[in-house]
């Protein structure tokens, strides 16, 4: 499996014939621009002005999921866990290709007390916010890691160079995160390429480099 970050808090999730995009950007919210893309699935967590609300993200007739529940596409097992926080509607959604799941907890609010690794089964890769107006304080989500005990932790959701605007300054940088787990010195790459028998051991937080193009205007 190949996963890019484009910015905020979209995702690329490719693996085999699948892809999969999590919460797509608006140019307009983020001043940054995705490439042309093709999906089989795309996953919108929220109602927030950063992300696409429709099919937007390129050709092909991928399916949509924005709602809780559980899925099948192509052979991909999705599960949408509704969070909420001071009545902002989020969608957390666990994607299962075929024995690799990867989470995204989109604007998180809170998780519900009855979510966790035996019910979800392992998760391999999860992609966590770490700031935000509707994101719990860092110990908060360092809980909720250490609650879903994923093999791989890519943070999302903080202040970096091609974000503009108001939703930049609602952002802090990702060093408060990594100090809350005591992190100095992250992995950092481009794209996250892993298999199942290549997952670490003990849990491993990976920093993504953004390639969404900045765009002026």
């Amino acid at each position: 499996m190949d996963i890019t970050w484009y910015g905020f808090s979209c995702f690329r999730l490719r693996e085999r014939r699948v892809t999969a995009i999590c919460d797509p950007l608006s140019r307009k919210a983020t001043g940054i621009q995705l490439p042309k893309m093709q999906a089989d699935i795309v996953t919108i967590s929220s109602d927030s002005s950063a992300q696409v609300q429709d099919t937007g993200v390129g050709g092909g007739e991928p399916k949509i999921l924005r709602r809780p529940g559980d899925y099948e596409v192509k052979q991909v097992l999705v599960t949408g866990l509704s969070t909420s926080l001071n009545g902002t509607r989020n969608v957390v959604f666990f994607l299962d290709f075929d024995g690799l799941t990867v989470g995204h907890l989109g604007e998180l609010g809170q998780v519900p007390a009855s979510v966790g690794g035996e019910e979800l089964g392992d998760i391999d890769v999860l992609l966590a916010p770490v700031s935000g107006p509707h994101i719990p304080d860092v110990s908060r989500i360092a809980e909720v890691i250490s609650q879903l005990d994923p093999r791989i932790v890519v943070p999302m959701q903080y202040r970096h160079e091609d974000l503009r605007g108001e939703l930049s300054e609602s952002l802090e940088p990702v060093d408060r995160f990594l100090n809350e787990l005591g992190i100095s010195d992250p992995e950092v790459t481009d794209t996250l390429k892993l298999t199942k028998s290549s997952l670490p051991e003990e849990t491993q937080v990976v920093l993504l480099r953004p390639t969404g193009a900045a765009r002026a205007g």
